[in-house]
């Protein structure tokens, strides 16, 4: 067929129409599926599936358009189109068509740029988050392995300044490599997403990262490392220092010298300190002994090895929390094990956070804000340490702006950990912000409906505010979903506030027959006797629990509501001053 001949048919046969429409046609609908999906939560195979089709359909439409013609009759075969008279109204349709489509792709485009801008506006650009690292290794139990890899890219990471760096609770619930990276962006507020996987065998170690922008899913970096064991914390740091290059984050003299630590030389410690890590991180009574015993074995391993010290000391200090273990057994090892670590690196931010806590359950207010604010200038994207900053010291001296603006910035940092959700519902509480702390509970069970410390909590914040029957419900739910002695102990004192002053009786009868062979903390006996109006056994158990440097309500006597009832009291009064007044050096 002659080239003249051949174009002019496929002029004559509308085909030049058709691929005009379907291409603005097309651009309209990847603009819906770039644009309006990712809103809608719609994963991004969706979208690919999309453009595929819209790719696979064009040729189609081109071979339709040749063979075929729309008429007033329908579609007909072109050789008996032909033969119809035409109506030159019809055939202006299409352009209506490619006008409207093309009006509303713009539209789109400009939409979608305007809401890519706004979102791009309120994520920081030198913002990110450290997925899960996939461990590839053959035997699954090197899976602590690639969960240390992470954290300690993380710790590094965390100690920039000019970095925000959301914490490892937050991202585990995430797969290594998943398909909704912008959404999973918008929830952590990051606007760079690394992931990674590590393979080990012996003492050879593959560590393989890329670094993206999730907001547009542009790929900043990637390396793989093949690496002897021995050398791993060289990577960690060339990691650390690439992605702070890479985003434009700038670095003090210091904080180079921090991320670029080698924190032991025995690999075999190393690992040991990674288990213990692990296995803090789960929390748990044995996984606590466990971890405790892992840093010990480290330690003796490596006695310079300040790291597994500071994390002996963490484990310690919130063993009682998860055990029957003593306070007073518990919280002077939690800060010899500080000390020791601060010995040995005075700039070890994770030292300071631990021995900031040991220090607020020695009463010591002012010793206690002032370790926690050298770890914060330490490690600026430390959740835990402001965590711990707002709600122990600052919330004991009724610091409460100061504490709640502390207890959020944790949430920017982990805004996905329930226990950080949650103690900001504590701090709130204690503010006598009781509306403020309802709302905080309830969305810490939006994320994990299953953390029976945030129904507890709930129940407290709804009895204070007055509606107990609710705080039941609570309480109840609490009680279902754990074994904690807590939820029991706040059943019995809110049914007691509702007049069946058995409830209360009966579970101080249980206490005292657990204490012979378990330790049970005096503030539970406190608040039961508060509600049988026993001031003289209340006051006598605070007084105990003061003591035994008790946790629990015992650090915030000065501000929690729960022990208004006491207030006046000289005996009271004076144990006020004995927990939050000044210490003598």
């Amino acid at each position: 067929m002659n080239p003249k001949n051949f174009f002019a048919e496929l002029k004559r046969r509308n085909v030049y129409k058709v691929a005009i429409a379907y291409a603005v046609v097309a651009w309209l609908l990847m603009q819906i599926a770039t644009q309006v999906f990712p809103f809608l939560e719609i994963p991004n195979w969706a979208i690919r599936l999309v453009i595929m089709l819209i790719v696979i359909g064009f040729p189609i439409a081109l071979v339709i358009a040749w063979a075929f013609e729309l008429t007033p009759e329908g579609l007909k075969r072109t050789e008996f189109a032909d033969e119809l008279p035409k109506k030159s109204a019809r055939g202006r349709a299409w352009i209506y068509v490619v006008v409207i489509a093309g009006a509303i792709s713009v539209g789109l485009f400009f939409l979608g740029r305007y809401t890519s801008s706004k979102q791009s506006a309120e994520l920081p650009a030198k913002s990110i988050a450290v997925l899960p690292f996939e461990n590839l290794s053959r035997d699954p139990d090197n899976a602590y392995f690639a969960d240390g890899i992470q954290d300690e890219i993380l710790a590094r990471l965390s100690k920039i300044a000019d970095l925000k760096v959301i914490s490892r609770t937050s991202t585990q619930k995430y797969k290594s490599a998943p398909d909704n990276l912008r959404e999973i962006a918008r929830q952590l507020g990051v606007a760079n997403i690394l992931e990674g996987s590590v393979q080990k065998a012996a003492d050879q170690v593959r560590v393989n990262v890329q670094l993206i922008n999730a907001l547009n899913d542009a790929h900043l970096w990637s390396d793989i490392y093949d690496r002897k064991l021995t050398d791993i914390f060289a990577v960690e740091s060339d990691i650390a220092k690439t992605i702070a290059d890479t985003l434009q984050a700038k670095l003090t003299g210091a904080e180079k010298q921090m991320i670029s630590g080698r924190p032991t030389s025995d690999t075999a410690a190393y690992e040991l300190y990674l288990k213990g890590r692990s296995l803090w991180g789960k929390r748990g009574g044995d996984n606590l002994r466990q971890a405790i015993a892992f840093y010990e074995q480290a330690i003796a391993r490596d006695p310079n090895y300040a790291l597994a010290y500071a994390g002996l000391a963490e484990a310690y200090l919130i063993l009682p929390t998860y055990t029957a273990t003593a306070p007073q057994e518990a919280y002077p090892k939690a800060k010899a094990a500080a000390l020791k670590a601060l010995q040995l690196d005075d700039k070890l931010a994770e030292a300071h956070t631990a021995l900031a806590d040991a220090l607020y359950n020695d009463y010591d207010m002012a010793g206690s804000i002032a370790e926690f604010q050298h770890a914060i200038a330490l490690n600026p994207n430390s959740a835990t340490a402001h965590m711990w900053y707002g709600n122990d010291p600052l919330t004991a001296l009724g610091r409460f702006d100061e504490a709640i603006a502390e207890g959020k910035r944790a949430i920017e940092l982990d805004p996905l950990s329930p226990i950080i959700n949650s103690t900001l519902g504590v701090t709130l509480v204690r503010a006598g912000r009781y509306d403020e702390a309802i709302a905080q509970l309830r969305k810490t069970l939006e994320i994990d409906p299953t953390f029976y410390f945030a129904h507890d909590l709930l129940g407290v914040a709804l009895q204070l505010k007055g509606d107990v029957p609710a705080a039941i419900a609570e309480y109840e739910k609490a009680q279902q979903l754990s074994d904690d002695l807590a939820p029991r102990v706040q059943l019995a004192f809110a049914k007691a506030q509702l007049g069946d002053k058995e409830a209360a009786a009966r579970m101080l009868a249980e206490l005292a027959e657990l204490s012979r062979y378990r330790y049970v903390s005096a503030h539970w006996r406190v608040l039961l006797n508060l509600s049988l109006n026993n001031r003289e056994e209340a006051i006598r158990w605070l007084e105990q629990g003061v003591a035994n440097h008790d946790g629990g309500l015992i650090p915030s006597i000065k501000v929690h509501p729960l022990l208004d009832p006491l207030r006046g009291d000289p005996r009271f009064e004076a144990l006020v001053q004995k927990v939050v007044g000044p210490k003598q050096k």
